[in-house]
């Protein structure tokens, strides 16, 4: 898709139920897949907006989560990377009880604050914590396809090694993105040999690996409520301005 067309068609069709179908899987960590689905008619989105997923039983039972798109836009294909949420009623059927060729509704795309616009020059800060670094991917994933030279800076927080999604495809963008740079904070376990030193995101390493201040860059924080409140904190009192500070949260969980 052009992406000039995106805008337009996304104030036409932006909240309606589509019936995708899933057309392939990609595993990216023990306990995460990318759903991949074909979604006849799809508006476009930007980078940072999230659908909402419904299932309904042959009883008539329905439930809805909502996920974040981790692709740029690309036609009618979406991509919705799942963390499995044990003892969760929505996450497991997605990773485990999908087939190939299975329908599924989805409506969107929705949110049009936490977003990135490729002709946006600000630098950009970018800090995820857990899957929480799924938008902040499509972000990454959008300033590549438009061919984009504004500085990107990713700071990941993130339980262990073997717990971050994406690993080795980020180490290919940090390499061949010109202008991408990306720092990891470890909260349980570090690579052998790592420098830093594992605990939860601090001061310290927000001041290390983000733009300062005075260069007014755009901040995108996303993960569970008490990191992005933590993040949030952090940023605000090393002096950005609240206004570009964009936050966006879920459950209690985190790394």
């Amino acid at each position: 898709m052009a992406r000039a067309a995106v805008p337009r068609r996304l104030s036409a069709n932006r909240l309606e139920w589509h019936v995708a179908t899933l057309t392939g899987r990609r595993r990216e960590t023990d306990s995460a897949s990318t759903l991949i689905l074909e979604v006849p008619d799809w508006p476009g989105h930007l980078p940072g907006q999230h659908v909402d997923v419904k299932l309904t039983a042959e009883d008539g039972y329905s439930t809805e989560r909502s996920y974040s798109i981790a692709n740029a836009a690309d036609g009618n294909r979406v991509e919705l990377t799942v963390q499995r949420v044990h003892d969760g009623e929505v996450s497991p059927y997605l990773l485990e009880g999908m087939n190939i060729g299975d329908p599924i509704e989805i409506r969107g795309p929705i949110g049009g604050w936490f977003v990135w616009r490729d002709m946006e020059t600000d630098p950009v800060v970018l800090i995820g914590g857990g899957s929480g670094l799924v938008p902040l991917m499509a972000m990454i994933r959008a300033r590549a396809a438009a061919g984009s030279r504004v500085p990107f800076r990713l700071i990941y927080s993130v339980r262990t090694p073997a717990d971050a999604i994406y690993a080795d495809e980020l180490r290919t963008r940090v390499r061949d993105d010109k202008g991408l740079d990306i720092a990891y904070a470890y909260t349980r376990e570090a690579p052998p040999e790592w420098p830093g030193q594992v605990g939860r995101l601090g001061l310290a390493t927000v001041a290390t690996h983000s733009w300062p201040p005075d260069l007014m860059p755009a901040c995108f924080v996303c993960g569970p409520t008490g990191f992005v409140e933590t993040v949030a904190n952090i940023l605000v009192a090393q002096g950005h301005e609240p206004r570009k500070v964009k936050t966006e949260r879920f459950g209690p969980s985190g790394p």
